[in-house]
Order: C-alpha cells, then sequence, then structure tokens
C-alpha cells in the first residue's frame, strides 16, 4: 500500500526546494544584506552632496536674480507720460520727468560727452529721439559696468553700442540749433500722427476674414491727404 506524501503535487521532486538550493538562496540573501549594508552610507553621503550642491545652486541664482533686479531698467522717453505713476500731466508726472532728465544730462556731461567724436546740440531736450537714444545708452553703460559684467559687455559698449548711438544722433538733430524750434523754425511742429489711421477698421476686417484676397482700395480721401503730406515734406 502506498504511504501519502509529504511533498507538494503529489511529491513531483522538481517542485520541491532541495536544502542544497535553500542554503544557495541564504547566501544571496546575505550577499544582498551586506551590499546593502555597505552602499547605504555611501548614498547618504551622495544624498548629502546633492542636497549640498542644490542648495548652492539655489544662492547662486537668488543673489544673481537679486544682483540683476539692482540693474536699472531702461526707461522711455517717448511713452513717459503714459508709464508713469502718475496721471498724465501732472506736476507728479513732470517732476518725475525732470528729475530723469537731470540725471541724463549728469551722466551726459561725465560719460557721453568724454568721448571726443560724441556731439550733443544746444536743443537736444527739444529732440525726443535723441533723449530716447542717450536713456537705452545710459542704461547699457550701467549694465556693462555693474560687478557681475564680463570685459566683453564693456568691450560691445565701447564698439557698439556707443557708436552707434553717436552715428544716429548726428542723423536725427547733427545740424539743428535752438533757433530751429522758434515759432518760425522748421522744427516747431506738432506731434506726428500715424498716417491713414481712417482705414484701421477696413484692414482689420479683411486680414481676418479675406487676406486671401486684396486688400480694401485706397478712397479718394485717403489719397488726397498722403499726396498732400508728401508735397509738404518736400
Amino acid at each position: 500500500m502506498n504511504q501519502p506524501s509529504d511533498k507538494p503535487n503529489g511529491g513531483e521532486d522538481e517542485h520541491w526546494p532541495t536544502a542544497a538550493s535553500l542554503a544557495g538562496l541564504a547566501r544571496q540573501l546575505e550577499a544582498l544584506e551586506r551590499h546593502v549594508n555597505l552602499e547605504l552610507p555611501r548614498l547618504g553621503k551622495r544624498v548629502d552632496l546633492l542636497a549640498e550642491t542644490v542648495a548652492r545652486l539655489a544662492m547662486n541664482a537668488t543673489a544673481r536674480s537679486n544682483s540683476t533686479a539692482a540693474l536699472p531698467t531702461a526707461v522711455s522717453w517717448l511713452t513717459r507720460s503714459t508709464t508713469s505713476d502718475a496721471e498724465p500731466g501732472s506736476s507728479r508726472a513732470a517732476h518725475d520727468a525732470e528729475q530723469l532728465l537731470g540725471k541724463l544730462s549728469a551722466w551726459v556731461a561725465r560719460v557721453y560727452l568724454r568721448y571726443s567724436d560724441a556731439r550733443l546740440p544746444d536743443c537736444w531736450l527739444w529732440h525726443p529721439d535723441v533723449i530716447e537714444e542717450l536713456l537705452w545708452l545710459q542704461a547699457a553703460w550701467v549694465a556693462a559696468h555693474h560687478h557681475d559684467a564680463t570685459p566683453h559687455a564693456i568691450g560691445d559698449w565701447h564698439d557698439r553700442q556707443r557708436p552707434g548711438v553717436v552715428t544716429r544722433l548726428q542723423k536725427y538733430a547733427g545740424l539743428c540749433s535752438l533757433e530751429a524750434h522758434l515759432a518760425i523754425g522748421e522744427r516747431h511742429t506738432h506731434a506726428p500722427e500715424a498716417p491713414t489711421t481712417d482705414a484701421i477698421a477696413a484692414v482689420a476686417a479683411w486680414w481676418v476674414t479675406a487676406r486671401e484676397q486684396p486688400g480694401p482700395v485706397p478712397t479718394e480721401q485717403q489719397l488726397a491727404v498722403a499726396t498732400e503730406r508728401l508735397r509738404s515734406r518736400r
């Protein structure tokens, strides 16, 4: 009579772990435990090193951000009245504009005019384009001489930015004078206006609905105004 087997699966030996396989598994577990115990301290050191690196990068980023925030931003004279916190035309806006021009004129005398090729007519304050150019050139000069700036930034200011402004100012107001801004002078003019603004609605509708087709035909009135403007320029 067959005795019942205490092995699973009806006594199939190939599915029953032997003492040798159990001993091998124990050795593998022991080796894995030694490896883990050996690597854990190293992993902890790596994590600490990574944390220090992240903290250092964060500090550098914060310092750079604060340094950049300390740099003056280039302001626009052409839109000064609309960007000021004060109401356009108010005494506060006029005071802010006066302070801005005062600082700019001091920088012009201290830096810009120190270069022998720099020229500035007596009527420079009457030329918004001249003030606009000098304001951003001043901001670029301050940024180029910041303690975080590179020698390349200073070289770029000398080699490209300053000569470019000098050339453009000659075109804007090189031959101008205070007399040209008198009531009978050629520079005593109203503020410029964008031409042909009465075509805005027609052009906008054409562009968003039928831009594949030819644009709207200019009206007789628009042609007449353009002709008169061209004649006055001549």
